[in-house]
């Protein structure tokens, strides 16, 4: 039913059907061999297809691009333009059955093998002779006379309403494969439409996923990494304690030992008598052999004490783990 007029809407013969089907969407016209299928499974009439192609390809370039016409699908060609397109030999051969029966539509109707004098075509060899046979060796309407004197007297024939039935059977039987591989095509190009868009949500979905991965890595590497500062400054403090007590200790002895030096010094300067110089100098040796070594047996941090190169961090191994890091293998996802 028209939904605008409310009338009911008169269903489409075959013949319209298949006019539909055979229909270029840029001419809107029955197609014009040479027709051309598009990777999209489409057909246009190879000059259309031309007219479109320069349209977008001003330059004339070799290769290049457009869109089908009837699912906007990107269509690249080769060096060769829109020659090196397949042709669609089952749509031409279905356009030319399709031309015969409307041309016979066209002259008689449902019954083009009616005697209609004025109408039915002649035999061109036999002048006024009816055309009522079918050579099917050479694939050619033809009458009697032909078949008896002329040229076809050595083909196979069959007569002409049956080859009419066959042709209008195969015709129906094109049609209906042609509409049932349109369907498939359509219900094909539906189902890669749903894969595309299934491949980019799974691809957001693991960006995402890889994005979290590494900001795991990080928070741990972060936190390994403040474990190890954490070691260096811990080693830092005890060897700086140790040295500052070692460099306390030397600074009382030399702070003991320069006392002692003044009261030597002092007592070889100012002594009274010999005796008294006598007995103050033992004492003071004394003292000067108690209080310690001397300068050169001073004892010192062990060679190295300062060096912190033992706690280089080697990262060779995580490195090389890091650098084969890869996704996981179908096997282990399933």
């Amino acid at each position: 039913m028209d939904l605008g007029t409310g009338l009911p809407v008169r269903p489409l013969t075959t013949m319209e059907n298949l006019e539909k089907q055979l229909t270029c969407p840029i001419c809107l016209d029955t197609f014009t061999k040479p027709v051309v299928i598009l990777p999209c499974q489409h057909n246009l009439c190879r000059g259309c297809a031309n007219d479109l192609y320069e349209s977008k390809n001003p330059y004339h370039f070799s290769r290049g691009t457009f869109c089908c016409p009837t699912c906007r699908f990107e269509v690249t060609l080769s060096r060769h333009g829109v020659y090196g397109l397949q042709r669609n030999l089952l749509v031409e051969n279905i356009l030319d059955i399709y031309k015969q029966q409307a041309e016979q539509e066209e002259r008689g109707g449902d019954a083009p093998l009616k005697d209609k004098d004025r109408t039915e075509p002649r035999c061109q060899e036999h002048d006024g002779e009816r055309i009522n046979i079918f050579c099917v060796t050479c694939q050619t309407p033809t009458c009697s006379m032909c078949k008896v004197f002329g040229q076809h007297r050595d083909c196979e024939v069959s007569p002409l309403h049956a080859v009419y039935q066959n042709h209008r059977d195969e015709l129906r039987a094109a049609v209906e494969l042609l509409a049932e591989g349109n369907g498939c095509v359509r219900a094909a190009v539906v189902r890669m439409e749903d894969a595309c868009r299934a491949v980019q949500h799974n691809g957001e979905l693991q960006r995402r996923r890889l994005d979290e991965s590494f900001r795991l890595l990080r928070a741990v590497m972060e936190e390994r990494k403040a474990q190890l500062l954490e070691r260096i400054g811990r080693e830092e403090r005890d060897k700086v304690s140790a040295v500052r007590a070692l460099a306390q200790r030397h600074r009382q002895q030399l702070q003991l030992s320069e006392g002692l030096l003044e009261r030597m010094q002092h007592s070889m300067l100012r002594h009274r008598s010999v005796t008294e110089f006598l007995l103050t100098a033992r004492q003071l040796q004394d003292e000067a052999r108690d209080a310690g070594p001397d300068g050169s047996q001073a004892r010192d941090t062990e060679p190295g004490f300062e060096s912190m190169e033992h706690l280089s961090l080697d990262t060779d191994e995580v490195e090389a783990l890091l650098g084969h890091m890869d996704f996981r293998r179908q096997e282990e996802n399933s």
